[in-house]
């Protein structure tokens, strides 16, 4: 459990109906199966030691006693388990029988938690046979021992940090109000489902957004187990469908109609993590009862995904509404910002590069949305000494042909007589030489502004942001940064959104789009060689792909670099040598360090996603904090 991370199981058993030694016998086979799989946390289907679907035999004592030995059995199986088990079972409890979750742990049964809301619709008549609760503060008296009985018990694990586990019944999580909200506020890290939910059409995806959902609402892994295929009877079928849920991602479903298990891992320090973080997440342990048990700790080798590009959705469907919803984002933002300064003109410095090619874009979306004139976007080019053909011709086309207007200043002589004034060798191409070049660029567009009566759309990405990859009062100034909470890794999707979506009627815009995202990523202020971009920014801070990475990480969850560096071996294992992503991860914690007093005078510009690096808003981060402890880890890996 190293890292915060623990194997689950939930698993869908051959069940007979009414045969409770077929059943403990499967039960204890697939716990045998999931302990060696090292799953910690294994849980059963309702009711599936007797089975679900056994109508008014529950009323015949032979099943009731059968069910009771085979629970001792199965407890008993667990001694040399090292995992807390939940299995369905019929309690008789102050003379009625309630459906419950037995929590069963190195041989000893730790709780039963009863089912709260007992469905009696349709093709479920549950209240025929079971009564609901006790919800709190009830013992029962079960083979001489004495064993809490409630759906207020949290099961509490001692030497594991953030492990604790709730549980609800089917049912439970169909209601308003489901029993789990209450046991995540007390504590709950870990909530389990013990389910028979039969299959109609269309309703496997409803059980999955509840399953998720409730996930992502109480910032939680939800682990639910459904009955298969062997309560099929008379009217209704079952088909599995078990699910592994944390923080509203689902990390893995079975198959329908199979019986079987699936298995990932908890990523505990994550849930806990976004909970502290969530002041508008009450935590209340009162009502409720902890029952203590243990595990032993254990490092595990991930089966979970984990995403190489966490910013970048994997779904087409779901990259093309997200790159579209975040256009309207920065779009609309800079609408408002337009209307309330009553700005006739947009000024923008175009290089042919990534960023100032989606701030183009955002711009004219912006203008069209206010009915606007695009003549009043005022498109400047500045070459300088490293601006290359290809660059130049991209942005020149590009503003042409979205109808903005074009200016184009050149920089060179004023940027020679600022060397002259300030007594630098231009031969020298130093911090001096490159920062001479964006600010002089960054005059320009301001006076610009004030000459037209508008404001300069700033460029610069969350990226670069987080790097400092950015000239300060250059490029890191501008009167709205349209790009400021959009990482680098997406303002390439967004790109080549706009681009496909150009396919019909826009031919030209779109083959000026793509060369755009075929060009090396460069701030192209060292001459070109042979006509080609000398300055590479991925080989002098790094490849964007690991940083926005490790930026995720970083802010999203508060992770250790040691937890990073093993989900960056994980993800991005296959395209980088493990020393290359320390050494890039070195980087970027000493520059994320060094680099606050750039992002502590930031300008305004739209969030977009959960990560953003504002001053006013999610990073008040003092500018003179030291990385020490940080680059130490990462150094030290």
């Amino acid at each position: 459990m190293t890292d915060g991370y623990i194997r689950v199981a939930a698993v869908t058993p051959k069940v007979t109906v009414a045969d409770t030694k077929a059943n403990g016998g499967e039960i204890r086979s697939w716990i045998q199966k999931a302990s060696q799989a090292g799953a910690k946390i294994i849980v059963f289907p309702e009711l599936c030691i007797t089975g679900y679907t056994c109508g008014e035999l529950f009323y015949q004592k032979k099943l009731q006693d059968e069910a009771v030995v085979e629970l001792r059995r199965i407890a008993d199986f667990t001694a040399d388990m090292d995992a807390i088990v939940f299995v369905g079972f019929p309690l008789m409890y102050r003379g009625h029988l309630r459906n419950t979750a037995a929590a069963l742990c190195h041989g000893k049964i730790l709780g039963f938690v009863p089912k709260t809301n007992l469905p009696n619709y349709n093709e479920f008549y549950e209240l025929r046979y079971f009564a609901p609760g006790p919800e709190t503060g009830e013992d029962v008296i079960f083979h001489n021992h004495s064993i809490p009985v409630g759906s207020d018990l949290i099961f509490r694990c001692e030497n594991v940090p953030n492990l604790m586990v709730g549980a609800e019944i089917c049912e439970d999580l169909w209601v308003p109000d489901p029993p789990s909200t209450a046991l995540a506020k007390a504590g709950a890290t870990v909530l389990v489902n013990l389910s028979a939910s039969d299959e109609l059409t269309g309703k496997s995806s409803y059980r999955k957004s509840l399953v998720t959902d409730q996930s992502a609402r109480l910032y939680c892994g939800y682990i639910y187990a459904n009955a298969g295929t062997g309560e099929s009877t008379q009217d209704v079928v079952y088909s599995g469908h078990s699910m592994l849920a944390e923080n509203g991602r689902l990390l893995a479903q079975s198959r329908p109609f199979e019986e079987g298990m699936c298995i990932s891992e908890f990523d505990l320090e994550a849930i806990a993590s976004r909970r502290s973080s969530m002041n508008t997440f009450g935590m209340t342990a009162d009502g409720v009862r902890m029952v203590d048990f243990r595990l032993e700790p254990e490092k595990l080798t991930l089966t979970r995904f984990v995403d190489p590009h966490p910013f970048v959705p994997d779904d087409p469907g779901e990259l093309s509404e997200r790159c579209e919803e975040i256009l309207d984002i920065q779009a609309y933002g800079l609408r408002k910002r337009l209307e309330h300064t009553h700005c006739k003109t947009a000024v923008i410095g175009i290089s042919g590069g990534l960023d100032s090619t989606l701030a183009l874009l955002v711009t004219v979306r912006a203008f069209d949305l206010l009915g606007m004139d695009r003549k009043g976007i005022l498109a400047v080019t500045m070459p300088g000494f490293g601006t290359t053909d290809r660059t130049h011709d991209n942005a020149v086309k590009m503003i042409e042909e979205l109808g903005a207007t074009f200016k184009e200043v050149n920089i060179a002589a004023s940027v020679r007589q600022h060397f002259s004034d300030i007594d630098h060798d231009e031969a020298v191409h130093d911090v001096t030489y490159e920062n001479g070049q964006a600010r002089e660029r960054t005059q320009i567009l301001m006076d610009l502004a004030n000459k037209h009566g508008g404001m300069v759309i700033g460029t610069g990405d969350l990226s670069e942001l987080a790097l400092g990859w950015a000239t300060y009062n250059g490029d890191h100034m501008s009167m709205y940064g349209v790009n400021a909470s959009v990482p680098k890794t997406l303002v390439r999707h967004l790109v080549a959104y706009v681009a496909k979506e150009c396919e019909n009627g826009h031919e030209k815009l779109r083959g000026i789009l793509l060369d755009v995202l075929d060009t090396p990523v460069s701030p192209e202020l060292l001459p070109p060689k042979e006509g080609q971009i000398a300055q590479k920014t991925e080989d002098l801070v790094g490849p964007y792909e690991l940083h926005d990475f490790f930026l995720y990480y970083v802010m999203r969850y508060g992770f250790t670099p040691a937890k990073i560096y093993r989900l960056a071996k994980t993800a991005l294992g296959h395209t980088y040598e493990d020393d290359t992503i320390k050494k890039w991860l070195v980087t970027f914690y000493r520059r994320f360090f060094s680099q606050q007093f750039k992002r502590s005078a930031l300008p305004d510009g739209p969030k977009v996603g959960s990560v953003a690096l504002s001053p006013r808003g999610d990073w008040r981060m003092p500018s003179d904090a030291s990385g020490a402890l940080w680059i130490a880890e990462a150094q030290e890996l």
